[in-house]
């Protein structure tokens, strides 16, 4: 059961979030009879948190216009999520390059935090590993994701100083359909207004996005994410990778998800038996293929390579060690 401090402080939060709340409404929300909530009401204005109450068929209570909460006002599952948030949200690229603001933000936190509750933060964030190193992210500017969130928002084109990869550098015009954060990458997808065709951009090569003149009406039920993982499962590589495996759509995605792989599932026969699922064909664009070998084994279904011929040299010679690692006896100690 909820402590009663804890319960004025979400009664806080309930008024915080604007509007005029009902006494049913708040009784409800806090598990406490009527009685209770103008307690609680009383103990806030002790506090000399300024609450009105509102007379009438449609009243209730509410903050006076203008009021703020102190700065912070977090019992433990509140404190332990947001510093979570932070560290979780550099880690995985999720922040902005602001300077040194989550660092600066996780500090105030910790700062005012109960000694009590400090401690025992200390002893998640000590014990919290990451599988991925730090530094991997490629974050963006705060001011080019803010500019192109706001422009999505209201249907605007932007203009883009953009750099590619090779280190060309363009200003391009974008209608911008949404933000897309995908391994570590923040990317923006749209249409080039000029030539009509799909574009998709990462933030951390935009060095300024600005908002031009005008509007513009993206198509009906476009879906930014899918439409970034088929460009990066589109993009150029060094090898060009085809394969027909007999399976499911389900069971191949699970170890070559779309950004990978291109999965193109043939139309619906009545040559496969139940639980084989059907030959699939999957299209790849890798720099190497060493790594391919053991990921078609461990998805333990029958499959054909089309090309290149690299990759059958590459799978019989893992099937030969394989088959030697199995016939080998124990060595002596």
């Amino acid at each position: 059961m909820a402590r009663p401090t804890a319960r004025v402080l979400t009664l806080l939060e309930l008024l915080q979030s604007g509007g005029i709340r009902t006494l049913a409404e708040l009784a409800d929300r806090l598990g406490v009879d009527a009685r209770t909530v103008r307690r609680y009401v009383e103990h806030l204005i002790d506090l000399e948190v300024p609450v009105e109450s509102v007379r009438g068929r449609y009243g209730g209570y509410r903050l006076a216009p203008g009021y703020r909460m102190p700065p912070l006002m977090l019992g433990d599952d509140e404190a332990l999520a947001v510093l979570l948030g932070l560290i979780a949200g550099r880690r995985a690229g999720l922040l902005t390059t602001a300077g040194t603001a989550s660092e600066t933000a996780t500090a105030k936190i910790r700062r005012v935090l109960p000694e009590r509750l400090s401690r025992r933060l200390d002893a998640v964030l000590g014990s919290l590993a990451f599988t991925a190193p730090a530094g991997q992210a490629a974050v963006p500017d705060s001011a080019v994701l803010l500019a192109l969130a706001d422009a999505i928002h209201h249907r605007r084109p932007v203009s883009l100083r953009y750099t590619a990869g090779d280190g060309r550098r363009s200003v391009r015009e974008l209608h911008p359909y949404g933000l897309v954060v995908h391994s570590g990458r923040w990317y923006v997808t749209g249409v080039d207004p000029a030539i009509g065709e799909d574009r998709t951009f990462r933030l951390d090569r935009i060095a300024d996005a600005r908002a031009m003149p005008g509007s513009f009406e993206p198509p009906a039920g476009v879906d930014p994410a899918q439409r970034v993982l088929s460009g990066l499962a589109r993009a150029p590589y060094r090898h060009e990778v085809v394969l027909r495996m007999r399976g499911t759509v389900e069971q191949i995605s699970a170890r070559l998800p779309a950004g990978v792989a291109i999965l193109t599932e043939p139309p619906a026969s009545g040559d496969a038996e139940p639980g084989t699922g059907r030959w699939v064909r999957v299209e790849l664009r890798v720099e190497r293929l060493d790594w391919l070998p053991s990921v078609l084994a461990s998805l333990d279904l029958p499959f054909a390579i089309e090309r290149p011929d690299e990759l059958r040299d590459l799978v019989a010679a893992l099937a030969h060690r394989l088959a030697a690692s199995a016939r080998r006896g124990l060595p002596d100690d």
